[in-house]
């Protein structure tokens, strides 16, 4: 079907005047940051005006008071991840969360001192496992294990059940590698692991926003996300956290004030009162103004469902992966080919891809490179259409053709 016929067909596409979209510019980064919407600065806005209006007795008056208001966020965000809204906090940022989430959950003894990780995973993930092992006084060497990547893209399910032996006490893992794109089976490793004794984690920073989650119900232990890629919170806005109900009992391991139960928390008291469910992994003060964009894009995304944008995104990234097969043979597609197997974007590998990247930039489409010879492309169900997408696969061929990237240098920029 043709990139027009689909725009026609398309339920999704008056969402596109929902953002700030540079004109004559095929955004195609979401899964890095995504675009503002005329929500998100509206809602970005009234929280400023609160402040502005109430001074400190914004924390309870107001439209969205700010004691509460994480809460009142987590209970929204719940459904995107499949979770009961007293398993999410919006707090924190991936990185702070891991660190909460294993000095919580990471309980090592003598016969069980592993964390399971890989080798495809974002770096900042790994940074954080290995301090955490050092705070408790173990070798990262010894007690960070990783599943190796057979082609540098991919993960093969046997290779992470292998490695699920009776050392390992937690596997943290990617819902979706941000090099490739591949999906890993969420529940089916979670099973796997559990029978072995293993606690499980995934870092949704790739699929949050992207398609629908089911985690309450596939028994995941803990899992961690950013909201500023397909979520469209905004750079730096504040993260999330899901704990299964099953662990609330348990203390926290990073305490701090407003992790405490709401009722007393202005007791003063020194000795902790726990909040219940997700809300007791709280450490600090939240985040006011990172928080209020992401109460417009929550808007968005229960106006629209998260099934039908995980349909488009579906058939956005069918259509960039087949015009690019038949246009740009010379780009090699490294996203696993079966829709339950993928995420949202789609990535090519090429030798040049840095100077492929920037000439791209140069005709106005935006993409996402990732060292060494990575370009990722994000079509985002809200603000892309099909033939935005037929846009990209031309553009990509006649830099090919024309040899256009010969006319950049190869060198990384900071933020590419």
């Amino acid at each position: 079907m043709m990139s027009k016929e689909l725009d026609k067909q398309d339920v999704l596409a008056d969402y596109k005047q929902e953002f700030f979209v540079a004109k004559d510019t095929v955004y195609m980064d979401g899964n890095s940051l995504g675009l503002m919407s005329k929500r998100s600065e509206a809602t970005l806005q009234s929280l400023i005006d609160s402040w502005k209006t109430f001074g400190i007795d914004g924390w309870t008056e107001g439209q969205n008071p700010w004691f509460t208001l994480a809460e009142t966020m987590s209970a929204r965000i719940a459904p995107l991840v499949g979770a009961e809204a007293h398993e999410v906090m919006m707090t924190g940022s991936i990185t702070s969360n891991i660190h909460q989430m294993l000095s919580t959950l990471f309980q090592p003894t003598a016969e069980r001192s592993v964390i399971l990780v890989d080798d495809l995973n974002f770096p900042s993930d790994i940074y954080a496992v290995e301090s955490h092992l050092r705070l408790r006084g173990l070798d990262p060497v010894k007690t960070m294990r990783k599943v190796t990547s057979r082609d540098g893209y991919t993960l093969e399910l046997e290779d992470i059940l292998e490695q699920l032996t009776d050392d390992v006490a937690i596997l943290l893992l990617p819902s979706v590698l941000y090099r490739s794109g591949q999906l890993l089976q969420i529940e089916e490793i979670t099973k796997a692991a559990h029978k072995k004794g293993v606690l499980v984690g995934f870092d949704l920073a790739h699929s949050i926003g992207a398609m629908p989650h089911q985690l309450h119900d596939a028994g995941v232990d803990f899992a961690v996300w950013c909201h500023y890629k397909y979520m469209n919170s905004g750079p730096g806005g504040t993260g999330g956290l899901y704990v299964h109900e099953r662990h609330h009992d348990l203390q926290p391991g990073n305490a701090g004030w407003f992790g405490s139960d709401k009722a007393r928390q202005f007791d003063m008291d020194h000795e902790f009162s726990k909040a219940q469910g997700a809300g007791a992994y709280q450490i600090g003060t939240p985040h006011i103004f990172s928080m209020a964009p992401l109460l417009g894009s929550l808007e968005l995304f229960e106006e629209a469902g998260i099934h039908n944008i995980r349909q488009k995104s579906l058939q956005l990234t069918a259509l960039l992966r087949q015009l690019v097969e038949n246009q740009v043979p010379e780009l090699t597609d490294v996203t696993p080919i079966h829709d339950d197997a993928r995420g949202g974007h789609i990535a090519f590998a090429h030798p040049e891809a840095a100077r492929i990247c920037k000439a791209l930039k140069e005709a106005k489409i935006i993409p996402d490179f990732r060292a060494p010879n990575i370009i990722r492309l994000a079509p985002i169900a809200f603000y892309t259409s099909f033939s935005d997408v037929k846009k990209v696969a031309n553009e990509l061929q006649d830099i090919m053709e024309n040899e256009t990237y010969k006319n950049f240098s190869n060198e990384r920029n900071v933020v590419a």
